[in-house]
Formats: structure tokens, C-alpha cells, sequence
């Protein structure tokens, strides 16, 4: 008698797809002859089968459509990397345009900016 809901358990768990060496460990922890109560390891498999669809169910939105705490955080978070990330692009800019307006304009005054044969072109 285990054997076949054991069998059928495993099956119905299979179908649903799960993988194969999870859907047999849970059907060892609940097919018992003697119908005893489920041992610490079938309740911790549930605990966790259940903490998986209610994750499941907020990433999808089914909760009324709320995202959960966790995922508003990261999503906090990720923006003010963005802004982050963006002021720092911003003030290189900046300080990379302040450099080339210096040597520009220091250009301008050395005696370096012109070549000798554009010297001696102009006379």
C-alpha cells in the first residue's frame, strides 16, 4: 500500500514538475502505510514549498498587485545607483571640460603653439 501512494504521490508531484529526486524525496517523507503524522522533514519541505509560492506569488503580482518590501528596496536602491552613477559621469565632464579650456587657453600664450614653418610662412 505505501509503494502505490508513494507511486502516486510522485507522480501527481512529477506532473506538476517538479524534478524528479525532490518530488521522490517528498514522497518518501509523506507516503507512509501507517498514516502517522508527516516527520520534521516533510513539515520543513511544505514550510519551504510554501515560502517558494508566496515569492512566486509576489513576484508576479497576484497579491493585490502590490510589489513586496524587498522588492521595493532594491528598486530604491537601483535608482540611487543610477543618480549616483550619473553624478559621477556629470562631474568628470565637468572637470575634464576645465582641463581642456586650460590648456587651450595656455596654448594660446606659449610660444610652443605655432610650428617653425608656420613661423616662417607668416613672415
Amino acid at each position: 500500500m505505501a509503494k502505490t501512494t508513494d507511486r502516486d504521490l510522485f507522480d501527481k508531484l512529477r506532473a506538476r514538475g517538479l524534478r524528479k529526486n525532490a518530488a521522490s524525496n517528498l514522497a518518501k517523507a509523506f507516503g507512509r502505510a501507517d498514516n502517522s503524522p508527516p516527520g520534521k522533514g516533510a513539515r520543513r519541505a511544505v514550510s519551504e514549498l510554501r515560502d517558494l509560492v508566496s515569492e512566486l506569488e509576489e513576484r508576479v503580482g497576484s497579491g493585490g498587485g502590490r510589489t513586496s518590501a524587498k522588492r521595493r528596496a532594491a528598486a530604491k536602491k537601483a535608482a540611487a545607483t543610477r543618480k549616483r552613477k550619473a553624478n559621477e559621469r556629470s562631474r568628470a565632464a565637468k572637470k575634464a571640460a576645465q582641463t581642456r579650456a586650460k590648456s587651450s587657453s595656455s596654448r594660446g600664450t606659449s610660444s610652443r603653439s605655432r610650428s617653425p614653418r608656420a613661423k616662417a610662412r607668416s613672415k
